[in-house]
C-alpha cells in the first residue's frame, strides 16, 4: 500500500490538473515529486507485487503527466510518459487470461496522440507497427474516435490531401489533438513553400496565403520573413528566395589523363 503521503499528493495532482484553468506549473512541480514517490515505492516499474489501487494510481500519474506535457508542450516529456505507461497498457492488461488493471478512458487518447506524434516525424513505418501493435481487432480501429483520427490523417498525407489534414483540426477528439495536428500543419507548409520556391519566380499574396493554408496576412507574412522571402504589400506580391546554383567544376585535365593512361595499359594489354 503506497504511503499516506503518496496518496495526498495524488489527490493535490488530479484537484490540480482537473481545475478549470489548471495550473500548469504546479502540476509540474507535482508531478516532479510524485514520479520521486513512485520510484521509491517500486510502482513507477512495479514488480507484480504492488496493489490494484497502487497499479490504478501509478498509471493515473502518468497519464496525467502525458497530458500536461502536451499543454506545456515539452514533447520529450511527452514521450517518456508514454514509454513509462506501455507497462501498464501492455503487461498489466492481461495475465494467465484475465485482466489485472481495469481499462483506463484516458488510454486510446493517448496512444492516438502518439500516433500522430509519429506522423508529425514521418516515422510511417513506426506508425504503421504502432498502429498494428493496438489491442484493437483490425476492423474496430476505425470504430475508436482517437485512433480514427490519426489513421485519417496518415492516408491524408500519403494522398496528398493537404486541405483535409487542416479541416482535421476542428474535427480533432480531444484538445491536445490539435497541437500535433498544428506541428504537423507546420511540416507541410514547409513542403509546399519549398515546391512554391522551386516552381515559380513570384506569387500575389492572397494565393500564397490560400496555398500555406493561412487565415490571416500577419501569419503569411511571419512565415515570409522566416524562409527570406521579399513582400511587396503595395503590389501584392511575394518574391521567393531563388537558391544560388552551385557550381560543378569538372576537372577535365585529370579525366582525359586518366582516360589516355587506361588506353595505353589497354593497348600493352593486347
Amino acid at each position: 500500500m503506497a504511503p499516506s503521503q503518496l496518496v495526498s499528493l495524488y489527490s493535490q495532482l488530479q484537484q490540480t490538473f482537473n481545475a478549470r484553468p489548471s495550473d500548469l506549473k504546479k502540476c509540474g512541480v507535482l508531478l516532479a515529486q510524485l514520479k520521486v514517490g513512485l520510484v521509491e515505492n517500486g510502482l513507477l516499474v512495479p514488480l507484480g507485487d504492488a496493489s490494484l489501487e497502487d497499479l490504478v494510481m501509478a498509471r493515473d500519474i502518468l497519464e496525467i503527466g502525458a497530458f500536461w506535457s502536451i499543454r506545456s508542450r515539452d514533447i520529450p516529456s511527452f514521450d517518456r510518459y508514454f514509454s513509462q505507461l506501455q507497462t501498464f497498457y501492455n503487461d498489466y492488461r492481461h495475465v494467465l487470461s484475465f485482466s489485472v488493471l481495469p481499462p483506463s478512458p484516458r488510454e486510446y487518447p493517448i496512444r492516438g496522440l502518439y500516433l500522430i506524434r509519429l506522423l508529425t516525424q514521418n516515422r510511417i513505418a513506426d506508425f504503421h507497427t504502432t498502429l498494428e501493435s493496438l489491442p484493437l481487432a483490425a476492423d474496430s480501429l476505425t470504430a475508436n474516435p482517437y485512433i480514427q483520427h490519426p489513421v485519417n490523417l496518415e492516408r491524408w498525407l500519403m494522398e496528398g490531401s493537404y486541405s483535409k489534414v487542416w479541416n482535421a483540426r476542428e474535427e480533432a477528439p480531444a484538445e491536445e489533438y490539435k497541437f500535433f495536428v498544428d506541428s504537423l500543419m507546420g511540416t507541410i507548409r514547409n513542403e509546399i513553400a519549398s515546391c512554391e520556391e522551386a516552381a515559380y519566380e513570384s506569387l500575389p499574396i492572397k494565393d500564397a496565403g490560400t496555398l500555406l493554408f493561412f487565415n490571416t496576412q500577419s501569419e503569411l507574412l511571419s512565415f515570409a520573413q522566416q524562409r527570406g522571402w521579399q513582400v511587396n504589400v503595395q503590389a501584392g506580391t511575394i518574391t521567393f528566395a531563388k537558391k544560388s546554383e552551385e557550381k560543378i567544376e569538372i576537372p577535365k585535365e585529370k579525366l582525359i589523363a586518366a582516360n589516355l593512361s587506361l588506353a595505353r595499359e589497354l593497348e600493352q594489354i593486347v
